[in-house]
């Protein structure tokens, strides 16, 4: 039911429309993240520095202040027969609140009959169940609160499908009961009744797709690639390395796949460093031996630059031409019609390889460097050049296996755990303040040695609301702290253009410290570059912290890598140890995972699996096991009239979202 047939006020239809919500079903959907139940704080238990809640009686007018975007509202309250003195920031609108009326406030005791609330409510809200939701810039809670309450009553929530004998069968309350109790809770158990309700059709939807959308790419079949082995042995052998147990076992996986009748679909992860790249190039080689073509994409220009010449380096002597393909470029039309011609064995590129106007003559294999950057519409325009070409998608977030397959269901997976040897790895250490202040001579040394330094901030502006370093006054601020040695700013509003420039210059060491945002993640290889710097660490996830690492342990030369907060939490401080403890990125992933939830980790999904809004992939192992036996029983029996129509609905959601 589209939200339009409910006129909603105009301001409910900005605050759905910022949400991106449009349905009904979006909008009953919006599940909240936390739930607070507040409960009276006794006058005898106020203690200095504690969290208060109370409902007292307002006796004076509130008054405000207003400090640039700041705002400061005043006013007392009647309480136990005491008068306390409240200030709330960035409240104004409670000066509506009437004299002598009933308001509860949460917030903390500073003492002296002082009170800094963070939250008030204008009736008594003791013992209610309160949900939180996420919020974006210019609505409140009470906003999304309304608008939600506002569908429940006057909308149609959904009918749902989930068989009667599976909710029969693990006691579970009915769908519509369970989103009204998810969004205004009577009571804890009907709220945990609720939750659990919602999490089980979560993961059964999930297992069900899953299965699908496994059989939909199994179906796929291609012409078995043939290949000469002794001829990539040939290639193994010129490397100046020897592969690891991992990149032998991935690359004897990806070559199965090659020779396999089935289209391959895979997915390789390993840590930044971990030695992908020589992989895939095992791969394309194995390919074009086969009289394919094949295509290696990289986000970013310079990556794809990076990639040309490393293949050109190793493939050329045995006679394959490598082509380079990228939007800005000069000879663009040239490479296409080559391309087009099957002059070009390899070609590698950004997502231009996959423009209307570029045509293979016969393309094998595509390799997608960075998965969370290659979305379903590129998908869609890849299956559009080749037929049934196979794919590989690298990831440098690595997460345990039985993790990796929930989430990539659809996909083979490949893992390389092991590091080459001859890389020293990266030190890391947690500063307890937000400066370099402390050190400073050690990145002098650095520099002075002849290397180089990142150093990263969290935002490109300063921004009241964000208290965050700033990329921009850093790079002011840095600029003359750190001459002699040449500085340059970076971040994600320069033009593509002006990031290759920036970076092409610091890989040839003419910048010695590059003062960027988080636009490095994935970036050119710098071995040369030994130590990163990361401003206010507490704002980002550890996965994300492990990857920037990753750039400063490319050498023979130990990197080292300094986590800058004066975040004083000790949840945050323990988090941030983590990466102080152990490099290994599976560990690294799994803390992230329990904190932070997959979306966040992995990015957009590649995938039509139904996403988890409710489910945890960590802690809901009780509700992924009945699933998972569940959906199973639904798939062998989908021609049961009784479960029919729920598989076909699965089957419809997943064919909407995916591109087999």
């Amino acid at each position: 039911m589209d939200l339009s047939e409910l006129k909603l006020t105009p301001k409910r239809k900005e605050i759905a429309d910022k949400l991106n919500l449009h349905t009904v079903e979006d909008v009953l959907s919006y599940y909240p993240f936390r739930y607070e139940m507040y409960e009276r704080t006794a006058l005898n238990d106020f203690k200095i520095g504690n969290q208060i809640c109370f409902v007292g009686e307002l006796v004076s007018f509130p008054s405000t202040f207003r400090k640039g975007k700041l705002t400061t509202t005043r006013f007392k309250v009647l309480y136990e027969e005491e008068i306390f003195s409240v200030t709330i920031f960035n409240r104004p609108w409670i000066r509506n609140i009437g004299m002598n009326e009933e308001i509860t406030i949460i917030g903390r005791y500073d003492g002296n009959n002082k009170i800094t609330a963070g939250n008030y409510y204008t009736k008594d809200i003791l013992g209610s169940i309160i949900p939180y939701y996420s919020l974006k810039e210019g609505i409140a809670q009470n906003d999304i609160r309304k608008l939600i309450q506002f569908v429940l009553e006057k909308g149609k929530i959904e009918e749902d499908l989930t068989p009667e004998e599976l909710i029969e069968k693990h006691h579970l309350i009915d769908h519509e009961t369970a989103i009204r109790n998810i969004h205004s809770p009577k009571n804890k158990d009907l709220l945990s009744k609720s939750l659990s309700r919602l999490k089980y059709e979560e993961f059964l939807r999930f297992y069900v797709a899953l299965d699908i959308l496994k059989n939909d790419t199994t179906r796929n079949r291609k012409e078995k690639k043939s290949f000469d082995e002794d001829k990539i042995n040939q290639l193994i052998q010129s490397f100046p390395y020897e592969l690891t147990k991992d990149q032998i076992q991935t690359k004897n996986e990806i070559l199965h796949d090659l020779a396999s009748a089935s289209t391959m679909y895979r997915l390789v992860q390993g840590e930044v460093g971990s030695g992908k790249t020589a992989v895939a190039m095992i791969g394309l080689y194995a390919n074009y031996l086969a009289g394919y073509q094949g295509a290696l994409m990289a986000p970013t220009e310079i990556l794809a630059k990076q990639h040309f010449e490393s293949l050109n380096k190793s493939l050329s002597s045995f006679g394959v031409r490598i082509g380079l393909l990228y939007g800005s470029m000069d000879k663009e039309q040239i490479v296409k019609k080559q391309l087009e011609n099957g002059d070009i064995d390899i070609i590698v590129g950004t997502h231009a390889l996959f423009s209307k106007d570029v045509n293979y003559r016969k393309l094998g294999l595509v390799i997608a460097d960075e998965q969370h950057r290659f979305g379903v519409k590129q998908r869609q325009a890849l299956k559009d050049k080749g037929d049934n070409c196979d794919f590989i998608l690298m990831s440098a977030t690595p997460i345990p296996r039985t993790l990796a397959s929930s989430i990539y269901g659809d996909m083979d997976i490949s893992t390389i755990a092991t590091i080459p040897s001859g890389r020293k790895g990266c030190k890391t250490f947690l500063i307890h303040k937000n400066s370099i202040v402390d050190i400073l001579e050690d990145i002098r040394a650095v520099l002075a040695s002849g290397r180089q330094v990142y150093i990263i901030a969290a935002a490109i502006e300063r921004n009241e609301n964000y208290q965050a370093k700033d990329v921009n006054g850093l790079f002011q601020a840095l600029n003359s702290v750190l001459r002699p040695y040449k500085t340059a700013l970076m971040h994600g509003r320069l033009s593509s253009e002006e990031k290759d420039e920036i970076m092409e210059k610091f890989s040839r060491n003419e910048i010695q410290a590059l003062i960027s945002t988080t636009v490095v993640e994935v970036g050119v290889n710098v071995p040369n570059a030994t130590t990163m710097i990361i401003y206010d660490a507490d704002r980002f996830g550890l996965s994300q912290l492990h990857q920037l690492r990753g750039r400063v342990q490319r050498s023979s030369i130990e990197g080292s890598c300094y986590l800058l907060t004066d975040n004083k939490d000790e949840n945050v401080l323990k988090r941030l140890n983590v990466l102080c403890e152990t490099n290994d990125g599976f560990k690294i992933s799994y803390e992230d995972l329990k904190l932070r939830g997959p979306g966040d980790i992995l990015g957009t999904r590649q995938s039509g699996l139904p996403t988890f809004v409710l489910g945890n992939l960590i802690e809901d192992t009780r509700f992924i096991n009945a699933a998972r036996e569940d959906a199973r029983y639904v798939c062998d029996n989908q021609d049961d009239t009784r479960l029919h129509r729920y598989y076909e609905k699965i089957e419809e959601i997943a064919a909407s979202n995916y591109i087999s």
